[in-house]
């Protein structure tokens, strides 16, 4: 596999994110499909972006990726959720095995306080979404290019698996960078003490609200990069060819989170 450039439209864009949402589960943000399209990337066709959602662990005393490098786990992860073109409807994409491209990046904590701007900007809506079902619109500028600032996104993982959450189809083409977002702590620290699982008097604070890794199983995860191999794990069979590397990941999930 190739694994070539991305070209990402609309992504410097400040007017593409619409809504920022308390799931229940995660932080989810609204972007305009009309004006994101990702394509390029090996990727089978042309994608277009519909949100973003990100998942994270307690602060500083637990960090929350999905994905882990060489048993890293990083401070947060955030997905963006493509869905291909030609699909009206997401149970129509979820029936195809690449009807999802999930971009995943990695957050990193940092010393500074409300770095960068954009993710401080972002945070900023958090205390308006307190409660499950909360929404409220994003009405200032902010671009997923500045969102992403500092990843170069020629360099990625790639393999195909499920999605994360319910209804967890083999319906996905996960992309994970590898250079992380780098945020303050600060502002890591307001996704575990600004919104809660849901509405009740007994409700908790959505903390540690990932999926554990699981067994590789018999996927392959390949990367441009031959020099830097990741973890094998402990049953797994060395694969020799160039470009082809097996890293521990959130892959095949037997029970689904939530």
């Amino acid at each position: 596999m190739n694994l070539t450039s991305f070209n990402f439209t609309g992504y410097d864009d400040g007017t593409v994110m619409t809504e920022m949402t308390n799931t229940g589960r995660n932080v989810k943000v609204t972007l305009n499909q009309e004006k994101m399209v990702v394509e390029g990337g090996a990727l089978p066709g042309i994608y277009y972006s519909k949100h973003f959602h990100l998942h994270w662990g307690n602060g500083s005393s637990m960090p929350g990726s999905e994905h882990t490098i060489n048993g890293k786990r990083f401070s947060m992860e955030l997905h963006i959720v493509n869905v291909k073109a030609g699909y009206n409807s997401t149970a129509s994409a979820l029936k195809d095995p690449t009807g999802f491209a999930v971009l995943g990046f990695f957050l990193e904590a940092t010393n500074d306080t409300g770095k960068p701007n954009s993710w401080k900007t972002l945070t900023s809506y958090l205390a308006n979404i307190s409660n499950a079902g909360d929404e409220v619109a994003i009405t200032e500028h902010i671009t997923m290019d500045s969102l992403l600032e500092g990843v170069d996104r020629t360099k990625y993982y790639r393999y195909l698996g499920s999605l994360t959450t319910p209804p967890c189809n083999e319906a996905v083409v996960w992309t994970i960078f590898k250079d992380p977002i780098k945020v303050s702590q600060d502002l890591i620290d307001l996704f575990s003490i600004s919104v809660y699982f849901n509405k009740s008097m007994t409700s908790h604070l959505m903390t540690d609200n990932f999926r554990h890794t699981r067994a590789i199983n018999d996927r392959v995860v390949t990367s441009q990069d031959s020099r830097t191999r990741a973890n094998w794990p402990s049953n797994s069979t060395d694969i020799q060819p160039y470009n082809i590397y097996l890293f521990t990941a959130t892959l095949l999930y037997i029970i689904c989170w939530f």
